[in-house]
């Protein structure tokens, strides 16, 4: 999902590791730190605030600097994590729910995140100085719209992480039809982002120095990325259909028992994203695909049924979410994010307030929803772990675009990496917050079931 480019951006202190601890204190550092998360989320929900929010601030706080893991095994972890949650998401979703708004989750999922993302990067140009470390509304000391676009990009998807925890917390207030639509959107819509970051990396990029800007945004390079999007989502919907079929004789022929299931599901989501990346699909589109067929699928034994296939996976699912957040508030450098802080409120702001809203008032017509469902649609946009990751990215792709001084690379980069991280905080701190008392008084669960076209 994320190439494998972690630059050493200066977000990130860099830290000695454990190289002089011994293996048990290592071991002993570890298990305190995973018992903290637990404390920590506890309290989150209590005072009303996500879970996954409470492990990133855990971690942030803490800041260690003597873990010795490098951006590539961040990264490492945050597609194993991601693949076992979409897994799980899918497994979740009962296909005859998503029937009645295929095409509106579509919609949103691909068209949703190409127009926030135009949306949102022109208003960090506008807004932002050329740095990136101060407002500057106008059209002089803009920042360059290459790495605007970028930023945009990391933020243009929901993330399906974020999504199923907050509203696993006020899953009794939300139809469960509406639930299913948030988690297949969020799930969905991580290759549209992956593949818009790509494009928009190739249209700006310096690599054909001495070519015109007509050349180098040329018609070629549009359908090149448009060929690469319908590969990845076609490969992945059609590799995790295939493994829906091939998963259900692994388990009537292999899972003997429930206590089995573990490991089948696991290797078999893990082979499913392996073998769809090497074929050219999305991974994550083709375990969600597996996940939701699956979950559909009868089974030989009558005590196997994707029900306890998602009770043994819980404990995992829960375990890689964690990983993420955790990681991730680890890694951070708390003071590189104050030179950003104005510039990255704003955007926040922008994004809850303005883009998100536009972005599913666009496809309204498409969708079977009442407004009471469309509002919770558009403030439940949450942002999470594939931002952060596709941040790394950023760092690396900033140094090749037209436009950007070479003089400010390292200070735009910076900017830019911290921009996400504190859009995706004031994101999960504000929607996490407000969003139970929001579906209580839109009163969602009232609603007859043809309401929402069940």
């Amino acid at each position: 999902m994320i190439a494998p480019l972690f630059a050493q951006a200066p977000l990130f202190a860099q830290a000695p590791g454990l190289n002089g601890v011994p293996l048990e204190g290592q071991l002993l550092f570890i298990g305190l730190l995973f018992l903290g998360t637990l404390a920590i989320s506890r309290f989150s929900v209590q005072i009303g605030i996500p879970a996954i929010l409470g492990v990133l601030l855990l971690g942030l706080a803490i800041n260690i600097q003597s873990l010795n893991v490098s951006h590539e095994q961040a990264e490492s972890l945050h597609v194993f994590a991601l693949a076992l949650l979409l897994f799980y998401a899918g497994l979740k979703t009962d296909i005859k729910t998503i029937r009645g708004f295929l095409k509106y989750g579509l919609a949103l999922a691909v068209g949703g995140v190409a127009i926030a993302t135009g949306l949102l990067a022109a208003l960090i140009w506008l807004l932002s100085s050329a740095g990136g470390n101060q407002l500057a509304p106008g059209l002089s000391n803009t920042m360059p719209l290459g790495a605007a676009l970028l930023i945009a990009a990391c933020l243009g998807s929901t993330d399906a992480g974020a999504t199923i925890n907050v509203l696993s917390s006020v899953r009794h207030l939300v139809p469960g039809r509406l639930r299913h639509l948030l988690e297949f959107e969020s799930s969905v819509n991580d290759p549209t982002a992956l593949l818009m970051f790509g494009l928009i990396a190739g249209l700006f990029s310096t690599s054909s120095a001495g070519a015109s800007l007509e050349q180098a945004a040329s018609v070629a390079v549009i359908l090149n990325g448009l060929r690469n999007f319908i590969q990845q989502v076609g490969g992945g919907l059609i590799v995790g259909a295939l493994f829906g079929y091939v998963a259900r004789f692994v388990i009537n022929e292999l899972a003997y028992d429930k206590s089995q299931l573990l490991i089948v599901a696991i290797s078999l989501a893990l082979v499913d994203y392996g073998c769809s990346h090497f074929l050219g699909g999305s991974g994550f589109i083709s375990v969600y695909t597996t996940g939701a067929i699956m979950s559909n699928m009868i089974y030989r034994q009558t005590d196997i049924n994707h029900e306890s296939i998602q009770e043994v996976l819980l404990p995992f699912n829960a375990m890689a979410e964690i990983c993420i957040f955790l990681m991730f508030g680890l890694l951070i450098n708390p003071s590189s994010l104050l030179p950003a802080l104005p510039v990255g409120l704003i955007t926040a702001a922008m994004l809850m307030l303005v883009v998100r809203p536009i972005s599913v008032l666009v496809f309204q017509p498409l969708s079977p929803l009442r407004w009471q469902d469309s509002v919770l649609v558009s403030w439940c946009g949450l942002r999470g772990a594939v931002p952060l990751a596709l941040s790394y990215n950023a760092v690396d792709q900033i140094s090749h675009l037209r436009g950007v001084d070479p003089a400010s690379v390292v200070a735009l980069a910076h900017n830019a990496q911290s921009i996400v991280f504190i859009v995706v905080l004031i994101n999960l701190l504000a929607q996490g917050l407000t969003l139970p008392r929001l579906c209580r008084q839109l009163n969602l669960i009232s609603a007859p079931p043809e309401a929402v076209g069940l």
